[in-house]
């Protein structure tokens, strides 16, 4: 009986937009992938059938819920054996300007979006690293030490006025790519962090149809959104090729609609 030597990837948000590019990306490049969802099964079953190759599978938890993750990690090592790379691209924008809020709503939209988009990258962050940590350690080198790959915003720089729990939860998750990075680096597995701006989405659909539209646009300067693809091609690079010397490393993929030094 042979076993099946392919890389996975378990891809957080996989059922549509930037994940469901990330995953079909990998895929092609011969990884095994585990596409996680929500709760929109039938989307991640739609991204499940445009993979290349075989033996790719569905998950769906609600990454908010620190009992749900731990389901999550242990079902997908489970169905795959192990994990050699772990993309947190799932994560929520919640409007709540702080001049135009009450305290419940405030705080309701801290909470849940500090679980989704940090609480639940750093949990299955921990459990990626002591899984990859342990099988270098009985194994030795190579690339079966693993990677993580974390998707961050732009918006962790700039700030975001009617969203300010979203960019202080992208802030500490780059913050956590460099902590683990630092961490991790001994034992062979790396950490890289993407920052993109707007990217053309089915989310951003309805906003760039509304009255912001024109104004988002006007802040890029190849006069277009950044597109998935470029996104998902950052992404596997980080996945598969990138150096051991980049880990740690914020990379921004915003098309200059954001400059930093």
């Amino acid at each position: 009986m042979s076993v099946d030597s392919r890389p996975v990837a378990l891809v957080t948000g996989a059922s549509r937009g930037i994940g469901a590019e990330i995953a079909r990306q990998l895929a092609a490049r011969g990884v095994r992938i585990a596409v996680h969802c929500n709760s929109n099964q039938s989307a991640a079953e739609a991204t499940l059938s445009q993979l290349a190759g075989s033996g790719h599978a569905t998950f769906a938890a609600d990454l908010a819920d620190v009992a749900a993750t731990t389901r999550l990690w242990e079902e997908v090592v489970g169905t795959f054996g192990a994990v050699d790379i772990l993309v947190n691209n799932a994560g929520i924008y919640l409007n709540h300007p702080p001049l135009a809020c009450t305290a419940h709503d405030w705080l309701q939209a801290w909470r849940l979006t500090l679980d989704t988009n940090l609480h639940g990258p750093a949990h299955l962050s921990l459990l990626a690293a002591q899984a990859m940590a342990l099988r270098a350690e009985r194994h030795g080198s190579g690339f079966g030490r693993g990677r993580i790959v974390n998707i961050s915003s732009r918006g962790a720089f700039r700030g975001e006025p009617d969203a300010p729990a979203y960019a202080a939860s992208k802030a500490g998750l780059n913050a956590l790519s460099q902590s683990l990075a630092r961490a991790l680096a001994p034992v062979g597995v790396y950490v890289y962090c993407l920052a993109p701006g707007w990217v053309e989405t089915d989310m951003a659909t309805a906003t760039l149809a509304g009255p912001d539209g024109d104004g988002i646009r006007a802040q890029h300067p190849l006069g277009r959104l950044s597109r998935p693809d470029e996104l998902a091609h950052a992404a596997v690079y980080c996945a598969l090729d990138a150096p051991a010397a980049m880990t740690g490393g914020i990379i921004d993929v915003n098309g200059a609609s954001y400059l930093r030094s």
